[in-house]
């Protein structure tokens, strides 16, 4: 065996904090990304920013935040202390340096180690930081970590506070832009926590009164909601439950501020202490799933010095509350079977609503119990030789550096996903080929999911039969044609998934795959199009008559081209729920309210006109279904 390369003094490097960060910035953040996922590298970056300032606010300095945003560019204004004026530089470029370390105040806060806004800095092209204190100001501004300009204090009329602005890296984050609606999320989430706190973002005011309770109102439609909210307070613990008729279950969880959206150790303890306090009230011993079947429950919780499984901080490890506090599992189920019981034996009209919809939830799963084991006993069978899944070797559910790449492409037909097949990262790339339109399956209860032979088998390879803990793919994209056919499939597929498994959708896990209408090329160079704006640039940079093929399907992309447009480029449109009346919704696009369906198309028809053809196009509301895609 050959022996490596030399090993000497001169093989040694030490980076400075910004080559480091902008070296390996998935040690800061997680993942990049094009901003297309909610816990894209972009949200962490303006998330970082956003929490130095719910600091001022906790601290009882600010009670007012501005957010302003375009597709690539934050601007971030609190009207805190303002950082003081000496130490404007070293708090965003100097790892390790913060207000927070010596402070009680903070014993309880997500970031503690002072390395959140460096991080911004190093991965920005463009990072401006002013500080205003006591009628003074400083500011300062950098490029990838570099300062470029360090102005003197001055004096200054403006509110104390820090203004943040800052231009992610386009080197580092290709091709990005932020998305409204998750960021809305993130803002809503933030008054939700902080009651009392207005969060100005793009001119639109957002706060909160009654915390939790609200974030389920806003999030739950209301006539699915079987009981009022449960909205249950105590120190350092804060949670709202309800029942709704949708399947699955639904959880919002929080630690110290910080949506903890991969769970953890509270929102285990939470599931676990909900069951057993239910039980030991009703006296029953009712199966668990029976209890959980439709819950949409929030918790936040505060925890010294939380110990979290990831820097991004979305999943608690934790196991205690603090160094010499109880267990979590113990105060939240101390805290459940005191205040929840106290609330049944109190409000005794919602204690018999949710009986009753416990023993529904019961008489569902006894009913399909038959039906559940003769398709399980299929699907397993079929697993062994299943033509539908070409599988990859890495899953979501397993601890591997790459599971949040794994990918599963719900194709249509063999031409496309034999092209995608061929040109996938059988790492983590996984492919699903449908035989044709999968079922309409709005009206029908679960039992059609175990039935239809298809489903059951899509089922089976996310592995979400039971909840969305072994999902084994991280990123489900449909990926179909883009005409009126693949159209109708994309609002199949998503009615199937917002029917049965909402909370897939909305823990942000279905995309829409973009891919290239056109190719542009010449003899030196080949551009794809994904749309005619991007063809007549092409054509007006590549010359005079290049050559233009429009693809009509994805079966006409060769299998090396196909390569080009699932890599490390993939274009993905993500499926934000906006409303949360997705029965309504479902109701109108897939019911049998067929006229009314034909007016509103009707009424959005638009003709597209260009220097080749006059085409009439259908507003896309086929594939927003109510949802942003």
């Amino acid at each position: 065996m050959a022996l490596p390369a030399d090993y000497s003094d001169d093989s040694i490097r030490s980076l400075d904090w910004k080559e480091h960060i902008r070296l390996r910035p998935g040690m800061y953040i997680g993942k990049l990304g094009d901003g297309s996922a909610y816990d894209d590298g972009i949200y962490v970056l303006l998330k970082e920013i956003i929490d130095n300032s719910i600091d001022e606010f906790v601290m009882g300095a600010g009670k007012t935040i501005e957010v302003s945003m375009s597709d690539h560019k934050v601007s971030v204004r609190d009207y805190g202390r303002g950082i003081p004026l000496g130490k404007v530089i070293d708090c965003v470029s100097k790892i390790n340096t913060g207000g927070k370390y010596d402070s009680k105040a903070f014993q309880k806060s997500v970031g503690l180690n002072g390395v959140g806004t460096k991080a911004v800095n190093a991965l920005s092209a463009s990072f401006t930081v002013q500080s205003y204190r006591d009628g003074r100001t400083k500011i300062a501004e950098f490029e990838k970590g570099e300062l470029i300009r360090d102005e003197p204090e001055k004096e200054s009329s403006q509110r104390n506070g820090t203004a943040i602005n800052f231009l992610p890296d386009e080197t580092i984050f290709r091709h990005y832009r932020f998305i409204p609606e998750f960021v809305e999320s993130m803002i809503w989430n933030y008054v939700f926590l902080n009651s009392g706190l207005t969060l100005n973002f793009n001119g639109q005011k957002y706060f909160s009164e009654r915390g939790l309770h609200d974030l389920l109102s806003r999030n739950t439609d209301a006539d699915s909601m079987r009981y009022p909210i449960i909205h249950l307070k105590g120190e350092d613990i804060e949670i709202a439950i309800t029942h709704g008729q949708q399947y699955g279950e639904e959880y919002y969880s929080f630690v110290n501020g910080q949506h903890t959206t991969q769970g953890g150790t509270h929102q285990a303890a939470f599931r676990e202490a909900v069951v057993k306090t239910i039980k030991d009230f009703y006296k029953k011993d009712f199966d668990a799933s029976d209890v959980r079947a439709s819950i949409v429950s929030a918790i936040a919780i505060k925890v010294q010095e939380p110990v979290f499984e990831s820097q991004t901080k979305t999943k608690l490890g934790s196991q205690n509350i603090g160094p010499e506090g109880p267990s979590v599992r113990g105060f939240i189920n101390d805290f459940l079977k005191k205040e929840l019981d106290n609330y049944l034996h109190k409000n005794p009209s919602t204690a018999d609503a949710l009986l009753k919809r416990i023993m529904q939830s019961e008489r569902e799963r006894k009913d399909i119990a038959g039906i559940k084991k003769l398709a399980n006993e299929r699907a397993k069978k079929a697993s062994l030789h299943n033509r539908k899944l070409r599988d990859c070797k890495v899953h979501f559910d397993e601890n591997h550096e790459r599971r949040q790449e794994t990918t599963l492409f719900i194709t249509e037909g063999d031409s496309a996903s034999g092209s995608i097949t061929k040109s996938r990262d059988v790492m983590s790339q996984a492919v699903f080929s449908l035989k044709g339109k999968p079922l309409n399956c709005y009206g029908l209860t679960k039992k059609v999911v175990y039935e239809n032979e298809e489903f059951n088998l899509l089922q089976h390879a996310l592995n979400i039969e039971d909840g969305l803990d072994d999902l084994r793919y991280n990123n489900i994209v449909i990926a179909t044609d883009a005409d009126v056919d693949g159209m109708h499939i994309r609002l199949l597929l998503m009615t199937f998934f917002l029917q049965f498994f909402p909370d897939l959708v909305k823990a942000g896990h279905v995309s829409i795959l973009q891919t290239p209408l056109f190719r542009v090329r010449n003899k030196k160079e080949t551009v794809y199009c994904y749309s005619d704006e991007e063809r007549r640039d092409a054509i007006a940079r590549l010359g005079v008559k290049p050559e233009i093929t429009r693809f009509k399907g994805l079966g006409e992309i060769s299998p090396d081209e196909f390569g080009l447009f699932i890599g490390k480029d993939m274009r993905l449109d993500p499926v934000i729920l906006k409303d949360a009346n997705i029965k309504g919704l479902l109701e109108y696009y897939m019911g049998k309210n067929t006229p009314t369906r034909q007016l509103h198309i009707v009424a959005n028809l638009r003709v597209e006109k260009d220097d080749e053809s006059v085409n009439p196009v259908i507003a896309e509301e086929v594939v927003e279904l109510g949802v942003v895609a």
